[in-house]
């Protein structure tokens, strides 16, 4: 066999080889199911979302958080509640291994998340006008940021009607203050009301008195100016007799 044909027998020998390699492949793969599942859930995984219109438009409906539910107590909770939690927290309140970590103010009303460190534990209080009204002393965390929330929630609702009260009484106090200042305004213009008409009256007084005194004088005048005739007819009258037997100047 020469070299040419040599190489050509070595070619179709590897050839071979490879399809029988890639056949058993073939039929490992498909005896096989773990690979095919692999397979499936790696194709469920890259696939692209189908968009769903009905689905956005439901999901776009709900509401992005529910409202938050109020906590309740256990019974364990609510006896500490009313058993010395408030006490054994005011004699803690002045010392220093107390920290306050949260407080919310509404009103009068406030909640607080305070902490024990020194045996990891945590006090959650609410409380009106700086007075422990209710006291939860747990070991959890989670429990009381629970119930500090909920505390804060119900210092909102307490003081609503305080909060509503206070704004009404300042609403009152300012309509109270602008009817002073409108009855202020009006009692003065009352003065200068009663002043103007004084005036005039003594204003129109004293035109009456002038048209009498200018009309008397007017009467007085005409008398006066017939009289003034009167005299100087009897003037002239007298200078004629006067003259009547002298001779006629040249």
């Amino acid at each position: 066999m020469d070299h040419k044909s040599k190489v050509r027998h070595l070619k179709l020998v590897g050839l071979a080889g490879l399809v029988v390699i890639g056949g058993m492949q073939v039929v490992c793969a498909q005896t096989s199911p773990e690979p095919v599942a692999s397979v499936a859930v790696a194709s469920e995984t890259t696939a692209a979302p189908v968009a769903d219109p009905v689905a956005d438009a439901a999901a776009s409906s709900v509401p992005s958080a529910a409202p938050a539910q109020p906590v309740v107590l256990t019974a364990d909770e609510a006896k500490q509640s009313a058993t010395g939690n408030v006490a054994e927290l005011q004699q803690m309140i002045h010392g220093s291994e107390l920290s306050e970590l949260r407080t919310t103010y509404n009103g009068s009303y406030g909640a607080s998340l305070l902490f024990y460190g020194k045996e990891m534990t945590w006090y959650v209080a609410l409380f009106q006008q700086k007075n422990f009204w209710r006291v939860i002393k747990t070991s959890d965390e989670g429990r009381a940021e629970a119930i500090y929330r909920d505390f804060a929630r119900q210092t909102v609702q307490l003081s609503d009607v305080e909060i509503r009260r206070t704004r009404l009484d300042a609403q009152k106090a300012f309509t109270e203050r602008m009817v002073a200042l409108s009855q202020d305004r009006a009692n003065r213009l009352q003065a200068d009301l009663t002043v103007a008409r004084q005036q005039q009256a003594i204003v129109a007084d004293q035109q009456k008195q002038n048209r009498d005194e200018a009309a008397a004088l007017q009467t007085q005048k005409l008398a006066a100016q017939a009289q003034l005739r009167s005299a100087q007819r009897q003037v002239r009258n007298l200078q004629r007799q006067l003259e009547s037997g002298l001779p006629l100047s040249r």
